[in-house]
């Protein structure tokens, strides 16, 4: 292409579009530097608090022996059996099959935090059975909590040995019927 070709096909094209006006832009909002470094910030800050419960140094007193559970003091007495009946449908499930520690923490919070955003009384978490390390760990951490009211070893069709159901604390609870 010569010089002459490339100045034509450019005064042409600027021909075209000389009455045209740009547009503003107000459908999108890009986020600035300080915006990501804030959402950055908080995220960090949600995940610290969903986990400050949870410490490896501190061992609650557990029930040795039968299945693992846990009631809190002032709960009702005959929260054990209804979990153990499985009278109580997990409305949510956290899976921690091959989880670190850590990462299973955050999700442990994280799942806390949900049920009481959406108003979820009963989760189960699947720990599995592999190596025992969540499933000893896990019931120690949910024992730490202050939301958690109650857990128990789930009932065969939730997931038996494998897996907890657990009674979260709700502001609002009214008794369900399940």
């Amino acid at each position: 292409m010569t010089n002459n070709n490339k100045n034509d096909d450019f005064s042409l094209f600027s021909a075209e579009f000389s009455g045209i006006k740009k547009l503003p832009q107000d459908t999108i909002i890009l986020p600035t530097k300080n915006m990501k470094k804030r959402q950055i910030l908080k995220k960090i800050r949600e995940e610290s608090f969903e986990t400050s419960h949870f410490s490896d140094g501190f061992e609650p007193l557990l029930a040795e022996e039968g299945p693992v559970r846990y009631k809190r003091e002032n709960a009702e007495k005959y929260l054990f059996k209804q979990l153990r009946r499985g009278d109580f449908a997990p409305e949510i499930i956290l899976d921690l099959h091959g989880l670190t520690q850590d990462e299973a923490k955050r999700e442990l919070g994280a799942l806390i935090t949900c049920c009481k955003k959406e108003g979820l009384y009963c989760c189960s978490v699947m720990h599995g059975v592999g190596k025992n390390i969540l499933k000893k760990k896990v019931p120690l951490w949910l024992a730490q909590h202050p939301g958690i009211l109650a857990f128990h070893q789930a009932p065969l069709e939730f997931g038996g040995h494998g897996a907890l159901l657990v009674l979260i604390e709700l502001e609002d609870w009214q008794k369900r019927e399940y």
